[in-house]
């Protein structure tokens, strides 16, 4: 089984640049385990998200010629928990493309209903 953490990309620079979003929907199967009666999505789930991105973003600049991989997460720093009914926005820039691999830089933020679009 394959999960996309993304639904949609809303911004793509070819080579340098994307933007996706997820609207967390109370639907989703793993907000009935994580919490009960408190959904928040979990961490490595936003953050497989925000490689989804950067992996699309690297594919897309190499023509798909090769399999992206998430090698490492150097540093992740979480404020607040993400809750169902929020969107999250995926934001993540190519700082360098290499044969032997890419490195991304990404950023999550989250939009509560009602808030002003970013």
């Amino acid at each position: 089984m394959r999960w996309l953490w993304i639904d949609r990309f809303v911004e793509f620079d070819s080579g340098k640049f994307a933007r996706a979003v997820k609207n967390l929907s109370l639907a989703e199967d793993h907000f009935a385990d994580h919490f009960p009666g408190y959904p928040v999505m979990p961490a490595p789930l936003m953050l497989e998200g925000l490689a989804q991105t950067g992996g699309i973003l690297v594919g897309q600049a190499n023509d798909f010629r090769e399999k992206v991989i998430l090698a490492k997460i150097p540093r992740a720093t979480f404020h607040r928990e993400a809750l169902a009914g929020q969107t999250l926005y995926y934001s993540v820039e190519l700082l360098h493309l290499r044969p032997e691999g890419a490195s991304v830089q990404g950023r999550i933020t989250a939009q509560s209903p009602g808030q002003a679009s970013r």
